[in-house]
């Protein structure tokens, strides 16, 4: 319940909102740097391939380090490697900040997940997660439905709206992406939450007034006194 009567209904990002997705990068370039080793004999891919997207390739990154350790890479491997890549059970962990904010939540009325991203990828990291466990429900894959259901597209947030029921509900939007998340929440009359984490990977400026958050945190530890939610609220007694 928050400070206005109605309950209240938090609905989460997953890429640099529960976690850092470069996190899961340098998961992904271990599996498929053991890959390499064992299937081409190819020593060093990991460390090659971290160091091209901590400079800043965000691109055809495989390509890239397969051609500087001196192997062409035609569409058949390439294609193997990235299929490696989102198929592999991530090494990841929740961020601090979220754990403390899940963690002193009194039975929330509502905890539920939208998450954009190739749907192999996205559940390998919700189970890693154990966001199920932690009472995320509905957690909604857009994928599922094919990328035409990504965000903005509202189909995500119209089923999870759609999951409670007729009562006056207070739904908050806590997600990263400036460029696609809150377009669609807004328009349904939700609050939307920029978290900016330190490490994240989108920093880019809103497109449109339509598609900007009403406010702007660093953690989840700054959500209650965004929400303007007292902690008697949030935390158990």
């Amino acid at each position: 319940m928050d400070n206005s009567g109605h309950p209240l209904v938090i609905v989460c990002d997953l890429d640099d909102t529960l976690y850092l997705e470069r996190d899961y990068v340098a998961s992904g370039f271990k599996a498929v740097g053991g890959w390499a080793e064992t299937h081409l004999s190819l020593a060093n891919f990991e460390n090659v391939a971290w160091r091209l997207f901590q400079a800043g390739r965000r691109e055809r990154v495989f390509d890239a380090a397969l051609h500087e350790l001196g192997v062409a890479g035609d569409s058949d491997l390439i294609q193997q490697m990235v299929s490696v890549y989102r198929s592999h059970k991530p090494m990841i962990a929740l961020r601090d900040d979220v754990h403390h904010f899940l963690g002193g939540l009194h039975r929330p009325d509502g905890l539920a997940l939208v998450t954009d991203g190739y749907r192999e990828a996205q559940e390998n990291k919700i189970a890693a997660l154990r966001l199920g466990e932690l009472g995320f429900s509905p957690i909604v894959v857009t994928d599922i439905w094919g990328r035409d259901y990504w965000k903005p597209h509202p189909r995500a947030f119209r089923l999870i709206a759609d999951a409670f029921d007729s009562k006056p509900r207070r739904f908050v939007y806590i997600a990263d992406n400036a460029t696609k998340d809150f377009l669609a929440p807004n328009q349904l009359g939700w609050t939307t939450v920029q978290i900016t984490r330190k490490g994240g990977l989108h920093r880019s400026e809103p497109p449109t007034p339509e598609h900007a958050p009403a406010t702007r945190i660093a953690s989840f530890d700054q959500l209650p006194d965004a929400l303007g939610i007292a902690q008697s609220h949030m935390r158990e007694s």
